[in-house]
């Protein structure tokens, strides 16, 4: 399965633009919706619910802000991204990657849990999403794809390894200073381990045994909800509160309110950098679950259609005091185990998460925040793919070190520059590889009927003494230039009298600027040493650029052929007839046995060659 192709080609201009922004406002699962599959959803929705609940504490306790915050992300998105998105089994809410993401961008700016901070990541959030609608209207779903999985494993360690850490002192009762880097953090750690607090430990030990046991036993069972259950009837049993354990507190409100964000060029100004990280990892996420679960449907994936509705997502959300959020795959895991048809199924999951915080939301006074600790610590954890990280280190050094410098970059520089970092790292590694192209001799097998050039130092071919065929692997443009520039000087050097070149392009897809004067240079050194350089290429959109680039201008029609065949008939006229008489090797057919090889005339060399692509060709192709 590939992502569905736009119904009418690529969009035209602005207006086409626009265009593909309202069909991505139309749902197209409605009409899907029936009794059967309602109840299914309601099923799926009600156990996503059940997931989402202690996901939503400790996601918004790692983005810096209070539990509700992370309700209001888990029922505001999901009806938003659903209602507009492309995967119908997806669910879009708080991710762990996202909300560590928020925090490392705003902590620089303004302390967590503060009205600032909030603040600013409802304005953060605003931004988010209206760069990824950017994203989506002008169809850059492709530019997602810089984001390499090696990027994403390496960047998901460094997440889960700050997060872990931030989240001991909790675990353990103690207050510090939390630091502007992971060394100056573990410092305030280890100096405050006297004051632990041995209640806070229980307490987190015992929801960390209890999640693990009831995961290994029961994964069916809403683990996370026991785990925290669990942990608060220890801590009401041991009287926490009064032994100095923190509590989370109680909810001032479950439900958003619609509010406007406060919005301010200061804002935007100190935020954009890792804005920008946040819209690009997002769907990162989005667009990985989509996709997944799209094969696993058999159902086609649009990524330019989900990336326009996960931004509006977080710009609806960031009117309802949301911050951003992504597609999660822990939800969209248990929506399509749990029989999943539509995406109404996220839509009732919002619901009946609001039905619960109806029930619920007192109890969360009396949560301790150790356990929620112990939650975050579990889930950084599990966020590690260590058997990923195993197979890229057992495989390939080149992606060994795109993770290893992601994983760095993020934990002793900021997570945002470790996805800027890991991309970077990626696109010179990508770069370095396209640098240096495969520029083959060949030289036809006459062994073989059908006569195939192959590589002829390789199978140890005969050459002409007078031409010789080169073929190009890979692309002609400014960063190979300078390489092919110097392999061109080396099959010069190696072969002095074979002064007539065939430069087969078969094998490169387009050609830039520089690519194009670097074939005129060789065009003009060939003749200068009394030789010429004949271009082999058929494919119409690089002949067009070759013309555009005035390349066939200096080359000359007749040097430019379709094929080696052509190029052959075209090149043994030009050759030496002194050389032909005493050559016994014969490579090409089309030589003249040695007794007819006489000196020809201007109107035979002209008889003899083979047509050439023409001007008409050209304007044609």
């Amino acid at each position: 399965m590939t992502d569905r192709p736009h119904p009418s080609g690529p969009a035209p201009g602005l207006g086409g633009r626009l265009a593909d922004v309202g069909r991505a406002l139309k749902p197209e699962w409605l009409s899907a919706v029936n009794a059967k599959t309602f109840k299914a959803d309601a099923t799926a929705g009600l156990t996503s619910a059940t997931v989402v609940l202690p996901q939503a504490v400790a996601f918004a306790a790692i983005a810096g802000l209070p539990p509700q915050y992370g309700f209001y992300t888990a029922i505001v998105v999901p009806i938003v991204a659903g209602l507009f998105g492309s995967s119908w089994v997806m669910v879009s809410g708080p991710t762990l990657v996202v909300s560590a993401l928020m925090a490392s961008t705003l902590t620089p700016h303004a302390q967590p849990f503060t009205p600032e901070f909030i603040a600013q990541a409802i304005c953060l959030t605003l931004f988010v999403g209206l760069l990824q609608c950017a994203f989506g209207a002008l169809r850059l779903g492709r530019f997602v794809n810089f984001i390499s999985h090696s990027v994403m494993i390496g960047f998901t360690a460094a997440a889960a390894l700050l997060i872990s850490v931030s989240q001991l002192k909790d675990a353990l009762g103690v207050s510090t200073e939390r630091g502007h880097s992971i060394i100056e953090q573990i410092a305030n750690l280890a100096g405050a381990l006297g004051q632990t607090n041995l209640t806070a430990v229980s307490i987190a030990a015992a929801t960390l045994v209890c999640l693990v046991a009831v995961r290994s036993v029961a994964p069916k069972l809403p683990a996370f909800v026991i785990a925290l259950g669990v942990g608060s009837l220890l801590g009401v049993a041991l009287g926490a509160e009064r032994l100095g354990v923190r509590m989370v507190g109680a909810l001032p409100s479950i439900t958003p309110e619609l509010a406007l964000p406060t919005v301010s060029f200061a804002y935007v100004q100190a935020l954009a950098e890792g804005g920008f990280a946040i819209a690009l990892l997002g769907l990162v996420e989005a667009i990985s679950i989509g996709r997944a679960f799209g094969l696993k449907q058999n159902r086609p994936f649009d990524a330019n259609r989900e990336i326009v509705a996960q931004g509006l997502s977080n710009v609806v959300g960031s009117f309802f005091q949301c911050y951003a959020a992504s597609g999660s795959f822990t939800r969209s895991g248990v929506n399509y185990e749990a029989g999943a048809a539509t995406p109404l199924s996220a839509i009732l999951s919002s619901a009946f998460l609001v039905a619960i915080l109806l029930v619920v939301a007192p109890l969360f006074g009396q949560v301790p925040i150790p356990a929620v600790a112990a939650v975050i610590l579990y889930v950084a954890f599990r966020l590690v793919d260590v058997g990923a990280i195993r197979h890229i280190l057992a495989t390939s050094r080149t992606e060994t070190t795109i993770t290893a410098v992601t994983f760095f970059a993020g934990l002793l520089v900021s997570l945002e520059f470790a996805v800027y970092g890991g991309v970077i790292v990626s696109l010179m590694i990508f770069l370095s590889r396209t640098a240096k192209p495969t520029l083959s001799i060949t030289a036809p097998d006459n062994q073989q009927t059908h006569r195939p050039f192959r590589n002829a130092e390789m199978y140890s071919l005969p050459e002409c003494p007078q031409a010789a065929f080169a073929r190009l692997e890979g692309p002609l443009y400014f960063g190979s230039v300078d390489y092919l520039e110097r392999e061109l000087n080396r099959i010069q050097r190696q072969r002095p009298h074979q002064k007539r070149l065939g430069l087969v392009l078969r094998g490169t897809g387009d050609v830039d600027l520089p690519g194009a004067e670097l074939i005129i240079a060789e065009t003009k050194r060939r003749r200068a040493m009394g030789g010429d350089l004949y271009v082999i290429a058929r494919f119409s959109p690089l002949v067009r650029t070759l013309d555009r680039f005035h390349v066939i201008e200096v080359l000359g029609k007749d040097n430019l052929l379709p094929s080696k065949a052509e190029a052959i008939a075209r090149i043994v006229p030009d050759l030496d007839p002194a050389i032909c008489r005493t050559c016994r090797s014969r490579i090409f057919r089309e030589c003249p046995p040695p007794e007819a090889t006489t000196p020809p005339s201007p109107a035979a060399g002209l008889a003899s060659a083979a047509p050439a692509i023409g001007a008409a060709q050209i304007a044609a192709t």
